[in-house]
């Protein structure tokens, strides 16, 4: 992935369309930052999640790793005290690989 292609991912939301004209995080709603991997700088709405379900693992649908289609896998870092990395964002999900 090129430096353009970081940054166009940084600070948007898994799963809004790209040509969304405001990407990003929305007001009153609850993020993890991924780190990491394919999908690095993106956040993951978490909103209504349930505590045991934030502390699991998480696989995401992207074209970017290394099949494309497949998905790319991110845990929580047990332990990790909360990030506070932007509006909304409550946690971190880390790369941990990808699986078709």
């Amino acid at each position: 992935m090129s430096d353009g292609d970081e940054q166009l991912l940084r600070g948007r939301v898994y799963g809004h369309d790209h040509d969304d004209p405001d990407p990003g995080p929305r007001p009153h709603r609850t993020y993890a930052a991924l780190v990491g991997g394919p999908l690095d700088g993106l956040l993951v709405d978490i909103t209504g999640w349930q505590p045991e379900e934030i502390e699991d693992s998480v696989a995401l649908s992207t074209e970017l790793g290394r099949w494309p289609g497949g998905r790319a896998l991110y845990d929580p870092l047990p332990g990790e005290p909360p990030s506070l990395g932007g509006p909304g964002v409550v946690c971190r999900f880390h790369y941990t690989g990808d699986t078709p």
